[in-house]
């Protein structure tokens, strides 16, 4: 849709997820590996990522102000670029969250979740590369259905893992800090929805 010269915004969208997904990995790869004495690097590490997707973001915003004509409607893109953003941002989020409540052991359900974290920002990377040509793509609908049934995993999972935390932690402290962290994780799946649910809006605004 971008003619020659014009900033092409489908392209930003996708470097955009870019982010989410270097982000969801790292948290995947801390979770997995979890050391409490590299977390605050691991912190910095994640913030570096977080940082770029904001001057990404930026950018696309700068190029918005200065342009007459865009490819789907201005609201849209920037809605769009907050929306993505956010992903990042609730993904970095958890690693604070584990930070700020010095937990020193990672939980069997927070792996669960950030592998489904991983999966769904894959799969909107995926249907924003098809974004573009959406009227032509025979998977984009695929992967908008699958990151909601991703989110759903996610619901189902919070609720376990509370009920579980309650049902077998009596320590007070331990119970608020991983009622926080698992909130933390099931917001990083409801970020992924939210993102998907814009660009099922935006296609059905251009059908």
């Amino acid at each position: 849709m971008a003619r020659k010269n014009e900033f092409d915004y489908f392209d930003g969208f996708i470097k955009l997820s870019g982010y989410c997904c270097d982000a969801a990995k790292m948290l995947d790869e801390v979770l997995i590996n979890f050391d409490v004495n590299t977390l605050e690097e691991k912190m910095k590490e994640m913030h570096d990522i977080e940082h770029a997707s904001d001057i990404q973001g930026h950018e696309i915003m700068r190029r918005l102000a200065k342009e007459f004509i865009t490819p789907i409607e201005r609201e849209d893109i920037v809605l769009l670029v907050n929306e993505i953003d956010n992903i990042t941002d609730t993904i970095e989020d958890v690693i604070l969250h584990i930070y700020m409540y010095n937990i020193s052991e990672i939980k069997n359900d927070a792996l669960r979740f950030s592998k489904l974290i991983l999966k769904s920002c894959g799969e909107l990377r995926i249907a924003l590369e098809e974004f573009k040509n959406f009227r032509k793509s025979k998977t984009i609908h695929d992967k908008i259905v699958h990151i909601n049934k991703l989110e759903e995993d996610g619901d189902g999972l919070y609720t376990e893992s509370v009920r579980k935390l309650h049902m077998k932690s009596k320590n007070a402290i331990e119970i608020m800090a991983w009622t926080v962290a698992f909130n933390s994780l099931e917001k990083c799946c409801d970020a992924c929805e939210d993102t998907a649910n814009v660009i099922e809006s935006v296609m059905m605004k251009n059908s």
